[in-house]
C-alpha cells in the first residue's frame, strides 16, 4: 500500500455518537460558521482558518494535499446534536515506515469536552492501525498548548520530548512542539479496550 493508496481510498468511519468522512470543498457552508464566530479556534495553529477567506483556502489545501497523497482530512459529524463540528486529518504519511501524524484538529466551542474527540480518536485509532497497518501514530503540540497536550495524553498517547523552535507560532515568533505517540502494540494490548471503556 503507497501514500496515494490510503489517500485515494473513499474512507467513512462512524459509530453511535460521530461521524467521519472526506472533507470537500462543499464543506465550507458547514465549516464557515466557526471561522466567522469563532476565530480563537486556531490561536495555536500556523494555518488559521479564521474568516470566509481563510478557510475557504484551509479546506482548499487540505482536499488537494488529498489529491496529491500528503494527507487525508476527515470532517466530524457530531450525532448527538446533527451538525458538523469540525476537523480532523492524518498528515505526513509515510506508507512505507507504517507511520503518520494525526492532527489539524479542531472543535467548536460547543463540542469541546462533550466526549467527541474520544470518539474520534477511538475511530482513526483503530482505522490506522487495523486497516492500514500502521505502526506509529505520532501527535505534535505547541508546547503552550496544555488543553491539547492533557486530551492526547489521556487517551495513552507517550510524551517523548520537545523539539525547540520548532516552527512558527502564528503570532510572529516560534514555538517548541510537545512530540507525543501510540504505537500498534499499545493500541492492541492496552489502549484499545481502555479508550472503549471511556465512550
Amino acid at each position: 500500500m503507497t501514500n496515494s493508496d490510503i489517500c485515494s481510498t473513499e474512507v467513512l468511519l462512524e459509530n453511535e455518537n460521530v461521524l467521519l468522512r472526506a472533507l470537500e470543498l462543499t464543506d465550507l457552508e458547514y465549516l464557515l460558521p466557526f471561522a466567522l464566530n469563532e476565530p480563537e479556534l486556531w490561536y495555536y495553529s500556523l494555518h488559521s482558518a479564521a474568516g470566509e477567506d481563510q478557510m475557504k483556502a484551509y479546506i482548499k489545501a487540505g482536499v488537494e494535499e488529498r489529491k496529491n497523497g500528503k494527507s487525508y482530512p476527515f470532517i466530524v459529524f457530531d450525532k448527538k446534536s446533527g451538525t458538523y463540528a469540525g476537523v480532523t486529518r492524518f498528515y505526513d504519511i509515510n506508507a512505507e515506515f507504517k507511520t503518520l501524524l494525526l492532527g489539524y484538529t479542531w472543535y467548536g466551542k460547543a463540542y469541546q469536552g462533550t466526549g467527541l474527540n474520544k470518539n474520534c480518536k477511538y475511530l482513526l485509532f483503530q482505522f490506522a492501525f487495523e486497516q492500514l497497518q500502521m505502526e506509529r501514530i505520532e501527535f505534535r503540540a505547541d508546547a503552550e498548548n496544555s488543553r491539547s497536550i492533557a486530551a492526547m495524553k489521556s487517551l495513552g498517547c507517550k510524551e517523548e520530548g520537545l523539539l525547540r523552535s520548532h516552527m512558527p507560532n502564528g503570532q510572529g515568533g516560534r514555538r517548541d512542539s510537545v512530540i507525543l505517540s501510540m504505537l500498534r502494540g499499545e493500541w492492541f494490548t492496552e489502549h484499545s479496550s481502555r479508550l472503549l471503556e471511556k465512550l
